[in-house]
This record gives structure tokens, C-alpha cells and sequence, in this order.
């Protein structure tokens, strides 16, 4: 919807897909750290396989208080978080430079756990109800219910909790309920960032 209006959009995931490719450093390094039970017969990287390495979980104690953690999924961000947010800077840069009034936005699910939201000018969480997510999951990938659970309880365990996201934000699109109401959000905060945008031309 906002590049609809005019944004510019960069998606971290396609970054990462990018710099996984055999032959890129990053590749070098996970097969390197990982191993080469992950690679597939022509030698890319397997990411399911990778997927289920490195979200398995183990307890620790947090201040007495035992956590779920997932040491092998730390060790795969330190590899792949600082390549990716370099890549991002370059492409906003460019951005930049063709269009002093863009607007450059990075969809990412992890901004804030690679400490990399200090790196923009605003934060945009979009959220929505546990349920609809594992229902929309589900018609995406085309999976049972059962298995998109499991797999988007996997990945909200990598991830802040919501609330603790929205106090970061700067806006928050609430993606409950119709597509009029999302859009109406997403209209309402390109016009904000739209007229920043400009008025730093003009300052």
C-alpha cells in the first residue's frame, strides 16, 4: 500500500535470500559455522533444514527465572544481521541520492532484535490478532492450521513481544480488520511521512 502512494520499499528477507547465495561472504561464513548439512545437492543453502538447526530451543536461567532460549538462532543473526543492515544503508543511500524527498521504507520482521530501528527516522510496527496470523500464514504458504501454528509460534518466539514493540513505534497500523481500515491507516501516515520528508528538502 505505501509504495502504491510512492514509497520506496526494500524487503530484509530478499536482502538476506541475496547474501545467502554460494559465493557471497555471508554463504561462506553460515556453511562454514553451520556446516554443510544444510546445503542442498548444487550447494545453496537449505533453509528449511537450516530453519529447524537453529530454532531449537534450550532453558537458561534469566535471573533465577527460567527462559526459553535459542542459542544456535543468536549465532545465525550475528552472521547475517550486520551484512544485511549494511546492505539496507547502501540501498537507502542510494535512494537518497536520486530523490532527496523519498520515502525509503525496510520491511523487516527483526528491525528492532538486531538493534538496527536507531537507524531510521521512524518505526512502523503493524500488528494483528495470534489467530489471524496462523489463519493467514496458512492461506499464504497454503499449509493445515495445525502446522501454521506451530510454525508462526516458532518464529514469534525469535521476536519481541507486540507490546513491547508498539512502545518503540512511532506508528502503529492495526491490521485486524478490513483491508478500507488498513488502507485509511497506511493513507494517514504516508501523508505524515511524506510532508517530513519534504520539508527536509526544504529546511
Amino acid at each position: 500500500m505505501f509504495v502504491a502512494l510512492g514509497a520506496h520499499l526494500a524487503k530484509a528477507d530478499k536482502i538476506a535470500h541475496a547474501l545467502m547465495r554460494p559465493g557471497e561472504p555471508v554463504y561462506n561464513e553460515v556453511v562454514k559455522h553451520f556446516g554443510g548439512a544444510i546445503l542442498n545437492p548444487d550447494l545453496s543453502v537449505n533453509r528449511a533444514r537450516l530453519a529447524e538447526l537453529v530454532f531449537g530451543t534450550k532453558q537458561v536461567s534469566v535471573g533465577g527465572v527460567l527462559a526459553e532460549r535459542m542459542p544456535r538462532l543468536d549465532e545465525l543473526n550475528r552472521i547475517v544481521h550486520p551484512a544485511v543492515i549494511r546492505a539496507q544503508e547502501e540501498w537507502m543511500g542510494e535512494v537518497g541520492r536520486q530523490d532527496r524527498g523519498a520515502v525509503a521504507i525496510v520491511e523487516a520482521a527483526l528491525i528492532v532484535e538486531a538493534g538496527a530501528a536507531i537507524r531510521f527516522d521512524c518505526l512502523i510496527m503493524v500488528t494483528c490478532d495470534e489467530e489471524q496470523r496462523v489463519v493467514r500464514f496458512a492461506s499464504r504458504q497454503k499449509l493445515p492450521l495445525d502446522e501454521a501454528r506451530r510454525e508462526v509460534t516458532r518464529r514469534m518466539a525469535a521476536q519481541l513481544p507486540d507490546a513491547e514493540k508498539i512502545k518503540l513505534a512511532n506508528y502503529v497500523i492495526d491490521n485486524s480488520g478490513s483491508l478500507e481500515h488498513t488502507r485509511g491507516e497506511v493513507q494517514r501516515i504516508w501523508e505524515e511521512l511524506h510532508t517530513r520528508a519534504h520539508s527536509g528538502i526544504q529546511s
